[in-house]
């Protein structure tokens, strides 16, 4: 059989992955930061999309804690990119999800999810 059932593990991955997805504001913070390609700081989230400033900073957290958004400090700023490994990767997950890719030919999420060290 070359489709294996995915695990419990797998799963809850890529039930995250999909729930951080779940919310139009997370799409458009993705997307603002996607069609940039530059680092942005919340200030310029919140002008951008008129987001209040504890709105962007609760969407931003959930995109990063997933893995689809890096972060850094600059200054007492913090500075968000999209992690283009992620993104380019999650495709997989919904054709896994679906059964139209072997579990086994995924990467696996510590390998390209996590930020370096």
């Amino acid at each position: 059989m070359d489709r294996m059932p995915l695990t419990d593990d797998e799963a809850t991955l890529f039930a995250s992955w999909f729930h951080a997805l779940s919310d139009p504001t997370r799409i458009r913070i993705l997307n603002l930061l996607s069609t940039t390609g530059d680092e942005l700081g919340v200030g310029t989230i919140v002008d951008t999309l008129a987001l209040r400033q504890s709105t962007a900073s609760h969407h931003l957290k959930v995109l990063h804690d997933v893995g689809f958004l890096r972060r850094r400090r600059h200054g007492t700023s913090v500075l968000y990119r999209v992690n283009a490994n992620c993104l380019e990767r999650f495709p997989s997950a919904a054709d896994l999800v679906m059964g139209r890719l072997r579990v086994d030919a995924a990467p696996t999420a510590p390998g390209w999810v996590a930020e370096p060290a």
